[in-house]
């Protein structure tokens, strides 16, 4: 299909891309022949490559038997395997685990969940849910009321409960290092400042995603934040969410990301990588207790049809035992730690770019228009958008937001799947250095449009 075809598709804006014709291991192919390399495991989803051939037979030999079973007439094998396997690899105590299609129900449901024991449990005045700005926890209502990214939220600010905020731990913006405890501490506290300010009674949840995602840019907690905010919610009666939608799956080099600190939450949700791309899922992970004291309060006011999908729990399945026999997780940490230091050299060669940053294969770079003063580039430039075009023009596939409230900041998303191999990491670098070079030679037109 060519760009003068008509369309009936419409998604975000009037932006063609080639056709895809195949893709396989980290590689995709356009219908005219042309090679990428997905640097970004499209939106940081096929955690385990394209078209692997064992998850592949699963989902015959599932599809060969059902590929629907509704949770209210049956119970599945795929489903009653894979809440097993998830649970064994959520923290002690986290055994309860709900399936869903994607991350924006994942969290929903987590949300949902969260207030129904609040009620079960005689508190139903605590329905407030912290979140941070910037932050993105999904598109439904009531994801984006937790989403700090004005951009997306602006519109839709009538429809929904304002949520309060506090800010995203960006150690780098603020100047302060990001390796002394005391640094972890001072946004912790924002948190608890934040819980007083509101009211604890009325706070039911505080959501944080270990590693940041999309809207911060792969942003790794200051030492002591993780456990610091875990002490708080506890002390002040505040369920504890993981977002680990993005950062699950392996791809941080454990298989939830919160693992790097040792701590754990009271419900955490996972997607994404969870079924890496070969199916629509994800799940919500809750502790015992609470999912008790909600059954035991007359169920769960929540659903979706395709909860538990065999076809999709089969692919889920698959997947993490993949993950498991290829040892993806280390090899996310492997390969992170020298793509990492790739994309720092990279800073050598390219004022450009003012911070690297993330943990495994979770990386991002942000570029700046000066680096001492990490003042980001004019918005009216556009570059978050245009070094993502030269790339695909080069074959690489990045991804990139605006760390900064979603209207400055440009940053870019490397994270290709988690069989990448050294080869890979120089592909991948030799992509972004040629595209920097061809966007800084571009820049000197703006900068003349702007003076």
């Amino acid at each position: 299909m060519s760009e003068t075809m008509k369309s009936h598709l419409f998604y975000q804006n009037r932006q063609r891309r080639p056709v895809l014709d195949q893709a396989k291991g980290v590689y995709m192919w356009d219908v005219d022949g042309k090679r990428y390399l997905d640097g970004s495991s499209g939106a940081m989803v096929c955690n385990i490559g394209h078209s692997n051939p064992n998850v592949l037979d699963a989902m015959r030999r599932q599809m060969e038997k059902s590929t629907f079973g509704y949770r209210l007439h049956f119970e599945t094998e795929p489903a009653e395997r894979l809440a097993a396997k998830t649970a064994s690899l959520a923290p002690e105590g986290l055994d309860k685990v709900f399936f869903v299609s994607g991350g924006s129900e994942a969290v929903e449901s987590a949300i949902k969940l969260a207030r129904q024991n609040a009620v079960a449990t005689g508190e139903a005045q605590r329905y407030k849910v912290i979140s941070r700005e910037p932050s993105y926890h999904g598109c439904t209502l009531g994801a984006l009321a937790l989403t700090g990214y004005a951009p997306l939220t602006a519109p839709f600010d009538p429809m929904m409960r304002p949520m309060p905020k506090i800010p995203a731990p960006r150690a780098y913006l603020d100047g302060l290092n990001a390796n002394d405890p005391a640094t972890g501490h001072h946004y912790a506290d924002m948190l608890e400042a934040k819980i007083l300010e509101e009211g604890p009674e009325t706070v039911l949840a505080f959501i944080v995603e270990p590693v940041g995602g999309a809207s911060t840019g792969a942003l790794v907690p200051p030492v002591g934040y993780m456990q610091k905010i875990r002490e708080i919610c506890s002390r002040y009666g505040v369920l504890l969410i993981h977002d680990e939608v993005m950062s699950g799956g392996g791809r941080t080099g454990h298989f939830f990301a919160a693992e790097h600190w040792d701590v754990a939450p009271d419900i955490l949700v996972i997607s994404k990588g969870f079924a890496a791309g070969y199916a629509p899922l994800g799940a919500m992970v809750a502790h015992k207790s609470i999912v008790e004291n909600v059954l035991n309060d007359g169920g769960f006011l929540h659903g979706f049809t395709y909860a538990g999908n065999p076809l999709a729990c089969a692919a889920g399945l698959a997947v993490l035992e993949e993950i498991e026999t290829g040892d993806m997780c280390a090899n996310s940490a492997w390969i992170g730690r020298q793509l990492k230091a790739e994309l720092e050299k990279l800073m050598d060669h390219h004022e450009l770019i003012g911070d690297v940053r993330g943990e495994g294969l979770l990386l991002a770079f942000e570029l700046v228009a000066d680096r001492k003063t990490m003042a980001p580039l004019p918005a009216e430039w556009g570059a978050f958008n245009r070094l993502v075009d030269i790339a695909y023009e080069n074959g690489l596939i990045v991804y990139s937001r605006r760390t900064r409230g979603g209207y400055l900041g440009d940053h870019f998303l490397v994270a290709p799947p988690m069989i990448a191999n050294k080869d890979h990491v120089s592909e991948i670098i030799d992509g972004v250095d040629r595209s920097l070079r061809q966007l800084d030679a571009e820049l000197p037109a703006e900068r003349a449009k702007a003076s």
